[in-house]
């Protein structure tokens, strides 16, 4: 039973939750943890509460020591997390425990090193059996993909590729065979909460459309609620990651981190339904 689960088609699960959405009218939630941020425990307790609280999709953020895109709110959980000896066999064991009660899509956030560190076809053999759906690794060219492709075709693991406001011709690129869903980088340079964007959403989607064939979720600064209704008509999601760690880095203790994540979930869900 728990290999059949887990070999269940990763972009099917992912597909599926924006589907259930676009069928209600509605936009789908992606909310973003780095695992072992404030600890290990409170991480699972967190995913739970988010999807218990409307995210449709939620993003594991592995520690790492060299987070070349993520700004100072995250590079600070990655810190934290490290301290506490967070490894990916922490991170898989949480995956599985997580994919044992619920059909939420989960999807890794992390750099390829790490990914050929640890060995392609090992990670996405582990990722699969984890009942992990994707993998987002923000510093792998396009045009380098090769590199970790086909290990994870090879186990159904969709690899998310990310655009950003660039060329309609890279676009193009970029969208063509992508898997799972389209992230749609929001402005230039690393992730963090942004008062403001300078991105022409218009144009940047008129091109985005025009390429994709699967869903997309627009991320990378996006803040808060009032944020979000500003957005998110421009995709089929939404994406919040350095809000949320920011968020829950601020609570004094482990039981305030769920308290404040499942309080802005339910702030950032509003915010779609309205």
């Amino acid at each position: 039973m728990k290999d059949d689960r887990n070999q269940y088609a990763s972009s099917g699960r992912i597909a599926e939750a924006f589907e259930k959405r676009k069928k209600q009218g509605r936009k789908a939630l992606i909310t973003f943890v780095t695992a072992g941020d404030p600890d290990l425990a409170a991480t699972e307790r967190i995913v739970q509460a988010m999807i218990a609280e409307g995210a449709d999709l939620v993003e594991l953020g592995i520690p790492y020591s060299d987070p070349i895109a993520e700004g100072p709110v995250i590079q600070a959980a990655n810190e934290r997390a490290l301290k506490h000896g967070i490894r990916m066999a922490h991170v898989f064991a949480l995956a599985d425990r997580v994919r044992a009660v619920t059909n939420t899509p989960l999807v890794l956030l992390l750099y390829v090193n790490v990914i050929v560190q640890y060995g392609a076809d090992r990670f996405f053999s582990d990722c699969r059996t984890s009942g992990l759906d994707g993998v987002i690794v923000p510093d792998l060219p396009y045009e380098e993909r090769g590199e970790i492709e086909e290990d994870a075709k090879r186990h159904g693991i969709a690899l998310i590729r990310m655009v950003s406001p660039v060329s309609d011709d890279r676009i193009r690129m970029v969208a063509k065979g992508a898997e799972g869903f389209l992230y749609c980088v929001s402005s230039l340079g690393v992730t963090g909460v942004r008062a403001q964007f300078d991105t022409d959403f218009d144009a940047f989607f008129k091109s985005i459309d025009a390429a994709r064939d699967i869903p997309t979720a627009l991320g990378f600064g996006i803040s808060d609620g009032a944020q979000v209704r500003a957005v998110k008509r421009y995709a089929d999601g939404v994406i919040v990651g350095s809000a949320m760690v920011r968020t829950i880095s601020e609570a004094k203790n482990p039981e305030e981190a769920v308290a404040r994540a499942i309080a802005f979930t339910r702030e950032l869900r509003s915010a779609l339904d309205d």
